[in-house]
């Protein structure tokens, strides 16, 4: 009987694609996926290390994971990912029964670190830069174990060559590497020819795709033509780029490239241009906001997310009115709001004497949140009564009754099934008009499917 493993993601979607690759590369060592950690014979933790929460919740997981050890004998650990590269041997060091622990640089040799481990005992191979053979496969997601068999993340690069004072990712990641565009496309042919449908660009920084290959000029928009000129895929997203390298051939190619959805995660981080400076962002409130403006003005119903740190050292209240005075006029259709989070190594960890006391901080966390969710709940009503294209995902995890899937501009719609249209599987498309917003999702009502998904459905399950 075949080995199991199990993989626990922790951090963005750079992790999440990691993680599929890695059960790609376990399933071609001959290892079969386990439903529950309990079931496994190999747990692997794909760590993040962006936030100190990440670290207090891997190390608590190891905590718990000490009495499956113990009760299971011949159980193996392994801890790759960013938190692995940053703390390297502490991790063997604080948790005795991690068998193997392996960086960002090297997922290709996890499976072969845990076939030594069997034989030489705990295991630990951090490298500093890309392993030789990690950029020998230009197909780098084509082997990958995909929880959505319709959709796919595509890695254009790796690393980040910026310097942001908040950010730890330089250090874990390394400098920007891009991949060649023809790799890429070639990459996502192969995808669609499988069936997929949608695939997601992953980079730190999409936006300064392959300035490292030309030594000038970004190539981010020629890759979003290209790639949405791949016959199958119907719809292109991309996620993260940085204001500062939004150029105006980039909304272009969004604009002119119907394949490219209506959705922008455009990072402010923060409203004050004293603050914005401490954090070596690169921009000015004002830059942020006419880049932003550029991009609705060409790109229409274009959607707009971004990221806001709350409490950054030094962060006085008139800088954080200059934040929400920036969240009012930008009207998002959503945030990701986080509270600032020192990590070692970096500027910010280092303005200690500045930093903003705790109930300062949840305050106006607090009146953030207003300010985000009352403009994304209007921008959500205002959709009441569209007909919005939508891929279905799959049955809601929070309502049976209900199916779950993505418009266009990337919004959750729950919507219901066994309607008279029918249920479509999940990675159909389907027409849905919306009759209810609220601040994190729309409601909807199906009218009508118009095409059955193209691969093997396997997972009828969705995220809601």
């Amino acid at each position: 009987m075949a080995r199991s493993y199990f993989i626990r993601t922790f951090g963005c979607q750079m992790n999440e694609h990691d993680s599929e690759r890695l059960a790609g590369l376990l399933v071609a060592d001959g290892l079969e996926p386990a439903a529950t950690m309990e079931d496994a014979d190999v747990v692997v933790l794909n760590t993040c290390c962006i936030r100190e929460n990440a670290d207090q919740r891997l190390y608590g997981t190891l905590g718990h994971l000490k009495e499956l050890v113990d009760a299971k004998p011949g159980l193996q650990i392994a801890v790759g990912g960013c938190l692995a590269q940053k703390d390297r041997e502490r991790i063997q060091e604080k948790v005795g029964w991690v068998d193997v622990v392996f960086g960002t640089h090297n997922l290709t040799s996890a499976p072969g670190l845990l076939r030594r481990a069997e034989t030489e005992g705990p295991v630990m191979e951090i490298l500093d830069a890309p392993a030789p053979e990690s950029g020998t496969n230009p197909l780098l997601g084509t082997g990958a174990v995909r929880e959505l068999p319709y959709a796919a993340w595509v890695n254009i690069q790796t690393g980040c060559d910026n310097s942001c004072a908040f950010c730890i990712v330089p250090s874990v990641r390394g400098p920007e590497v891009s991949r060649t565009l023809d790799d890429i496309v070639d990459e996502v042919e192969l995808l669609a020819r499988r069936g997929v449908t949608e695939v997601t660009l992953l980079g730190q920084n999409v936006n300064s795709y392959g300035r490292d290959i030309t030594k000038r000029r970004p190539l981010f928009a020629n890759l979003l033509r290209a790639v949405g000129a791949v016959d199958g895929i119907g719809r292109v997203r991309f996620t993260s780029p940085h204001p500062k390298d939004l150029r105006p051939e980039t909304i272009d190619a969004m604009a002119e490239t119907p394949e490219v959805c209506e959705q922008l995660h455009l990072p402010l981080q923060s409203g004050s241009d004293r603050v914005l400076r401490a954090m070596r962002r690169g921009y000015t409130a004002q830059r942020y906001m006419e880049r932003l403006t550029a991009a609705r003005a060409a790109i229409a119903d274009l959607a707009v997310t971004t990221d806001i740190i709350v409490g950054f050292p030094g962060e006085t209240e008139e800088d954080f009115e200059d934040t929400l005075a920036v969240c009012a006029e930008a009207a998002y259709d959503g945030a990701y709001t986080f509270i600032f989070s020192p990590r070692p190594g970096t500027r910010g960890a280092d303005m200690e004497s500045s930093f903003v006391p705790a109930d300062v901080i949840a305050e106006r966390f607090a009146r953030l949140k207003t300010v985000v969710d009352r403009s994304a709940l209007a921008r959500h009503q205002a959709r009441i009564g569209r007909s919005e294209e939508t891929l279905v995902q799959g049955v809601s995890r929070r309502d049976e009754s209900m199916l779950a899937g993505r418009t266009r501009q990337g919004k959750l719609i729950h919507f219901a099934a066994g309607t008279t249209a029918g249920t479509p599987p999940a990675g159909a498309l389907a027409r849905v008009t919306v009759t209810d917003g609220h601040p994190h999702h729309l409601s909807g009502r199906l009218e009508e499917v118009v095409a059955r998904p193209r691969h093997r459905v396997l997972i009828p399950v969705a995220s809601a």
